[in-house]
């Protein structure tokens, strides 16, 4: 029987030097839910930056084991077989510190944010936070963390797992609605898979602006961005090249 590991990470930072510190998840299909949850030390100090975020100091850290010492971070390896799904909010990102650690995914992804994009295309932001509100999530997560034995926190690992699997629950509905002859999880792994085509940009001078707009007038912006923003996330490199043919 499929597995359904919900799953977060804090880090020491967003870098590529920087390294796992919490890793969090809950596995659905199993009896009881399984709820992992461990702080791990490493070598790379914490910025402050990332505390000001998750609010993990090194005092914190001090006595745990290496990441790849964890229960959670074994218990992760004997799960992952490609009959489970991984589901994360943001996927690459933690599955790229999960890989500075080892880990090389078998699993089937569902990354939320990018069906989220697919679904919900109109929405102010995806962020998981912004759901958490939008969605009334809060309103649930009480009574859903006393059941699994997990504290709420934001940006904390497991409390963000929790918030996230009352999304999924949300946008699995969604998915049901957009492609109702269709099964919503191998759906929403489709989705994972599939590029979103960027149409209007958000941020910076040509904020509000059509994608194939900029590309007429300022192609040579489109350019610099693809050469030399490096944090510059697959759908909107995608969608550059796309408005660039």
């Amino acid at each position: 029987m499929a597995k359904y590991i919900i799953l977060d990470t804090e880090t020491t930072g967003v870098g590529e030097s920087d390294r796992v510190i919490q890793l969090g998840y809950v596995v659905l299909g199993t009896n009881p839910i399984e709820v992992h949850n461990e702080f791990n030390s490493s070598d790379v100090p914490i910025s402050f930056g990332a505390m000001e975020v998750h609010g993990i100091t090194p005092d914190l850290l001090d006595g745990k084991p290496i990441c790849t010492e964890t229960t959670a971070y074994k218990r992760l390896l004997e799960l992952n077989t490609n009959d489970n799904y991984l589901i994360i909010h943001n996927a690459p990102f933690d599955i790229k510190m999960l890989q500075k650690e080892g880990f090389d995914p078998q699993m089937k992804v569902i990354d939320t944010l990018r069906v989220a994009k697919h679904i919900l295309p109109d929405e102010e932001a995806h962020r998981l936070q912004y759901f958490r509100y939008k969605m009334e999530l809060y309103k649930e997560e009480e009574k859903e963390a006393e059941a699994l034995g997990v504290v709420v926190k934001a940006h904390d690992a497991i409390g963000d797992v929790l918030v996230l699997k009352l999304l999924l629950s949300k946008l699995r509905v969604e998915v049901e609605k957009a492609y109702p002859s269709q099964n919503p999880v191998e759906k929403m792994v489709d989705l994972t898979n599939t590029p979103i085509l960027v149409k209007t940009f958000r941020f910076g001078k040509h904020k509000g602006k059509e994608l194939v707009e900029v590309a007429r007038e300022d192609a040579g912006y489109l350019r610099w961005m693809l050469s030399s923003m490096e944090n510059l996330d697959d759908d909107m490199r995608y969608s550059i090249n796309i408005a660039l043919t």
